[in-house]
């Protein structure tokens, strides 16, 4: 009953039909012609109303050839052919909505998965971390969900709400969000993102966002938009629309001439319906979004394929891009009295008073040594260059050796191996020594280059506000062209624009990065869980924390772009093939109305394709991994390109 209110044409006409045969066989041939050509007139008067308020839009169609096939057919007594024509047209939507689900099946299970309640945990029902009994909780809607409440989440369920995990611990699948099959494992005190799939045992969590705030809702926000696009290749369907119709008429007239029968001209149109044109180009696409949402890449707008499909130049951020973000502690160098520890300790007190991304890695460092942190009786941060601050009588600078050395003495610019930075200290006036850090590139970051450049990508170019000596390194590690240093916001996006080699697609994770993101023909943001800002201006988001997706979303690009094409020119190819036959008298009417049906399958078929894999390029040798320094410290130069400051 549902498919039939879904497509009453597709009902009416099959009864009609049905109706005409029985006609046909009960011997009422003039009544079955008669009732016939009304119903197929009649669906063409409704057709040609919509293509006549499409040429009064500006919008030329094909679909003048299914009314001028359907107008025809009738005019030369082939009313079953008409009747079948109506069949395959309406069919033809039917066909085609089942296509696009087909295709779209990977974002629409994700918006099938949107939780709608939460189990939430009663004022005082459980001051452990075991999981609290039936009767100790209640059921509330998703949204009516606070930050800071906790919320029970049994085994099979999913995550409603972005948290903390309480319990022990917990098994989950992510699978539906970063393309990744294999559970993963979480403790207490961990991050559990939103949508994932609990486990076999029931899990407690503290809500951190919510509903309108999680990581889910959010990729469920960027699935419907990009459900919804449509992109500039489905408009091949009318670029080719005025030269096929005339093509469908020339041979009709030609058949018609030749043979001397009209009906030879009616022939022709019937196996000239546009479907394969309307189709494949939308199959295609979505199929190719659904396909980068499975390994966890969120495409936006079903033209940014298109476009990924064309890159010629990618520039990347350097901090949590090509690197981890995450820069580690290699080792304390005491160079006074206190002792490694003593000057950790001091230090990582000090950064506390820092909003800078190595101040955390300090103070990490010092959590792991089991240091206790000092609190200031005041303290001041420097942007870029350090914090000043006075701890238990004593007066701490940290930063750079620059800055250290304005109030300290005996400042002495360490020596570093490639890829390293030293934070440098000092105690009541005096050089206590110095932290050396780094910041390692990714595993996967030249394997990554390396894909680009197979798939076409000429240029690669880093853009990043790091020193140039710092970001050399990790440019020649990674194997990149280029390398813009020492660059404002200001500057990414003055070199995004000036880059000749087009379309350019920047990769970047951080709040810095969305200016450049949006002037970019392409814009990726790295790991969801990053800057919200990042990924409002991006027009892909890659879940999953992992590099290689920005190639693998490249070539899903070129994939896509390969396969609508194919099916595009299959479906001409066919047509024009039955066209020809069909003009020298080769193909009854009937024949190929049935024939056309045959050409739509082939197209969609072909166009599903984009749903898979296709064919991967080797993947290129693996290097050695190589550290790479984040932006407040300094470092030995290897290569020399370019440093920009506005």
């Amino acid at each position: 009953m549902k498919l039939v209110l879904r497509y009453p044409l597709v009902t009416g006409t099959v009864a009609a039909l049905l109706a005409v045969i029985l006609l046909l066989v009960s011997g009422q041939e003039g009544i079955a012609r008669a009732a016939a050509s009304v119903y197929a007139l009649a669906v063409a008067a409704y057709l040609a109303v919509g293509m006549v308020r499409r040429l009064l839009a500006g919008q030329w169609g094909i679909d003048i050839l299914a009314v001028t096939a359907i107008v025809s057919t009738v005019l030369v007594g082939e009313y079953i052919a008409s009747m079948i024509i109506v069949l395959m047209m309406a069919g033809g939507t039917a066909l085609e909505d089942y296509a696009a689900g087909r295709a779209k099946k990977e974002l629409t299970s994700l918006l099938e998965r949107v939780p709608q309640t939460a189990h939430r945990e009663r004022a005082g029902a459980n001051d452990g971390n075991a999981t609290s009994t039936d009767g100790h909780h209640e059921d509330v809607a998703a949204t009516d969900v606070a930050v800071g409440d906790i919320l029970l989440v049994r085994p099979g369920e999913v995550v409603p709400l972005d948290g903390i995990l309480l319990s022990e611990s917990g098994t989950f699948d992510e699978s539906s969000l970063t393309g990744e099959s294999l559970p993963v494992e979480r403790a207490a005190g961990d991050g559990l993102m939103s949508g994932s799939l609990n486990g076999e045992a029931a899990i407690r969590m503290r809500v951190t966002a919510r509903m309108e705030d999680s990581q889910y809702s959010r990729i469920v926000a960027l699935v419907k938009e990009a459900a919804e696009s449509k992109a500039p290749m489905v408009r091949l369907a009318d670029r080719y629309a005025v030269p096929f119709t005339a093509l469908a008429y020339v041979l009709g007239a030609a058949g018609w001439i030749i043979s001397g029968s009209p009906a030879r001209f009616a022939e022709v149109l019937v196996v000239a319906t546009p479907c394969p044109l309307l189709i494949a180009a939308p199959v295609a696409f979505l199929g190719g979004m659904s396909r980068a949402a499975r390994g966890g890449i969120i495409v936006k707008y079903a033209g940014v394929l298109e476009l990924l499909g064309r890159i010629r130049t990618a520039a990347f951020d350097k901090t949590g891009t090509l690197t981890y973000g995450r820069p580690a502690l290699v080792e304390v160098r005491a160079t006074g009295s206190l002792s490694q520890d003593e000057v950790l300790r001091l230090a990582a007190s000090a950064e506390q008073y820092s909003s800078h991304v190595l101040a955390a890695s300090v103070m990490d460092a010092a959590r792991s040594r089991v240091l206790a942190f000092e609190g200031a009786s005041e303290a001041t941060e420097y942007a870029t260059h350090g914090v000043r601050a006075r701890l238990a009588g004593q007066d701490v600078v940290v930063g750079k050796p620059n800055f250290v050395a304005e109030s300290v003495d005996g400042v002495e610019e360490i020596e570093l191996a490639s890829g390293q930075l030293a934070i440098y200290v000092g105690v009541d006036g005096e050089f206590a020594g110095c932290l050396v850090m780094s910041d390692p590139i990714r595993d996967e970051a030249r394997r990554t280059l390396g894909e680009l450049q197979r798939l076409g990508v000429t240029e690669t170019v880093m853009l990043t506000g790091d020193a140039l000596a710092t970001a050399e390194h990790i440019a020649e590690a990674a194997g990149l062209t280029d390398v813009r240093a020492e660059c404002l916001p200001p500057d990414k996006v003055e070199a995004v624009r000036a880059l000749p080699g087009r379309p350019v697609m920047m990769v970047g994770d951080g709040v810095n990065d969305a200016p450049v993101l949006a002037v970019a023909d392409v814009g990726i943001a790295m790991g969801a869980r990053g800057s919200t800002a990042a990924g409002e201006s991006a027009d892909v988001v890659i879940i999953l924390d992992d590099l290689s997706k920005v190639a693998s979303a490249v070539r899903i690009g070129q994939r896509t772009v390969k396969v609508a094409l194919q099916s595009i020119w299959i479906g001409i190819a066919l047509s024009v093939a039955l066209m020809i036959a069909a003009a020298a008298g080769y193909v009854p009417a009937v024949a190929g109305a049935l024939s056309q049906e045959v050409v739509d399958l082939a197209t969609i078929l072909n166009a599903l394709r984009a749903l898979g894999p296709g064919r991967r390029t080797p993947a290129p040798e693996r290097t050695d991994r190589a550290d790479g320094p984040a932006s407040r410290g300094s470092g030995p130069a290897r290569l020399r390109r370019s440093a920009e400051r506005s």
